[in-house]
């Protein structure tokens, strides 16, 4: 069986949509290429698609997404609308996809609209010198605030999950990707700045974000630079741990 949604936006468009997902093993091309997920792009008339195939879940996650939780597709797709709705920039969800046989949900898939961006959250971690990289933080830091304003928990907010696009030389857009793990719930101050630690933040990166974050939220600079600091220094301990205790394992083998 297999269940399939079209925006309304695409519905003229839905069997060419659905040739796509159909002939994804041997057409497209890559946009990423990962163990777990796959993406890749497709022309659509005068645009282009980008198409998620999500991995195959193991046979009680199966059951589950099934029966008892809605597919990391569907998920994308129906967070992405409630992510325009509040005015927060996603690219365009356009259909998802799902296969099921037997108990369970096999292949399923997330199409959304290609944006062409500038670079990722991930160029301003590599190059503290970038080109208006405070005036990019700053305006990241507006950017989060209007997340956190409208109870929106981004639970994957790490910096390959941000796209920015640059307007002119004073203005840039941020577009938020992988969607398919998120809360819509009201958060405090701490709640926020743990929000965050996930995006491997230098400690002038941290400056920069809290100072304006802090006049967006009406507190102290110290107040919410403390909480980032704490926060994101813990979360790099943890992911530094688990790679030297791997890499610590491999080595015995």
């Amino acid at each position: 069986m297999q269940k399939v949604h079209i925006h309304p936006t695409f519905q003229a468009q839905k069997e060419a949509i659905l040739t796509c997902i159909q002939n994804f093993e041997s057409q497209g091309e890559y946009v990423t290429k990962g163990e777990r997920n796959v993406i890749k792009s497709f022309p659509l008339g005068e645009n282009t698609i980008n198409v998620k195939s999500f991995r195959v879940p193991k046979a009680f996650n199966s059951f589950v997404y099934r029966y008892f939780r809605l597919s990391k597709a569907r998920r994308s797709f129906e967070y992405a609308e409630k992510l325009l709705m509040r005015a927060i920039k996603t690219p365009f969800p356009v259909a998802y996809v799902e296969n099921y046989r037997g108990l369970g949900l096999k292949e399923s898939y997330y199409v959304s609209l290609h944006i062409d961006y500038d670079f990722d959250f991930r160029a301003l971690i590599h190059d503290p010198l970038f080109e208006n990289r405070t005036v990019i933080l700053e305006q990241f830091a507006e950017f989060c605030f209007q997340l956190h304003e409208n109870n929106i928990n981004f639970l994957d907010h790490s910096p390959g999950n941000t796209l920015i696009v640059k307007r002119n030389n004073t203005k840039y857009d941020f577009y938020l990707i992988d969607l398919n793990r998120m809360k819509f719930e009201s958060m405090n101050l701490v709640q926020r700045m743990e929000n965050l630690k996930r995006l491997w933040l230098s400690k002038q990166m941290i400056h920069i974000i809290s100072k304006r974050y802090a006049e967006l939220v009406n507190k102290e600079l110290y107040e919410v630079q403390d909480l980032l600091l704490k926060y994101s220094q813990a979360f790099k301990r943890k992911i530094n741990r688990k790679k030297y205790l791997k890499k610590k394992y491999l080595k015995r083998r």
